[in-house]
């Protein structure tokens, strides 16, 4: 179903940030008639960031939080293969100071799963125009493209609150809720709407600002893969969590509920990495 795009704010935070940083004199001739003194008071130099560099990406997601989000992680058959899971594979950078990534990928008896972690550090070389903002509009851009559906009224969780249902919402998932220890998937193709309180959606209390994507897809007759990113900014540092989740039987949902809980549980870890 095609999403109806909801961007509350961001196009005009957007505008207003374009127009800051390319703002400048429009009545054709005061610029050339200001006094050449005064150019050096004119404007303040804008903050710095307070980020200058980033986290080692694939040491920063613990072993018990990868045995959550990758089950199939501990049916690995040899100690060294698993140590490997465990290490991840850096993702290809030209700046370590600018931008890191890490991925794990993990095939398991009922489904394999994908976990991508990025951070990007953004510098703004406008001397006007701060790194948070320049963060800000970047982010601002991440979340058009998301394409957020409109919110239907019921109220959202915090990201406080990593389960995602508002109390008196249902709880359930779209397909039912694993049996302890299970892979996040179910065999249950008929109920595979998400639920409003699970609809993508902008969330509060991670890092200055964020929101949630929930995407579910299928290929041919292959298994339904449901991809959970979770972003959010904080200062001038934006991070993204992809966690993707595909079941080895056919007909099989990933659950929707489960996944969102464990990358939004994720997320808060690393906004308090990021904090500490």
């Amino acid at each position: 179903m095609q999403r109806k795009a909801y961007v509350p704010g961001v196009a005009a935070l957007l505008a207003a940030l374009l127009a800051g940083c390319t703002g400048g004199s429009t009545d054709g001739g005061t610029e050339d008639n200001a006094n050449p003194g005064d150019a050096g008071t004119a404007t303040e130099a804008a903050q710095p960031g307070r980020y200058r560099t980033l986290p080692e990406p694939c040491g920063v997601v613990s072993d018990d939080t990868l045995d959550s989000l990758l089950p199939g992680i501990k049916e690995l058959p040899d100690e060294e293969r698993r140590a490997q899971a465990y290490e991840g594979e850096a993702t290809l950078t030209y700046d370590t100071d600018r931008k890191v990534g890490c991925r794990w990928k993990v095939e398991g008896t009922t489904a394999t799963d994908h976990l991508l972690v990025d951070f990007e550090r953004v510098v703004s070389y406008d001397s006007s125009v701060s790194d948070d903002s320049q963060a800000e509009l970047l982010f601002g851009t991440k979340q058009v493209a998301a394409d957020l559906p409109e919110p239907t009224g019921t109220p959202t969780a915090s990201a406080g609150s990593p389960s995602g249902s508002p109390s008196g919402s249902p709880s359930g998932s779209p397909s039912g809720t694993p049996s302890s220890g299970s892979p996040s998937s179910t065999a249950s193709p008929s109920a595979d709407a998400t639920p409003t309180a699970l609809q993508p959606r902008t969330l509060d209390g991670l890092g200055d600002e964020a929101f949630v994507d929930d995407a579910l897809s299928s290929s041919g007759s292959t298994a339904e893969q449901r991809t959970v990113t979770v972003a959010f900014r904080t200062s001038n540092v934006i991070v993204t969590i992809e966690y993707e989740e595909q079941p080895a039987t056919v007909g099989a949902v990933p659950d929707s509920k489960e996944m969102q809980d464990k990358a939004r549980k994720l997320a808060s870890q690393l906004a308090d990495s990021l904090s500490g």
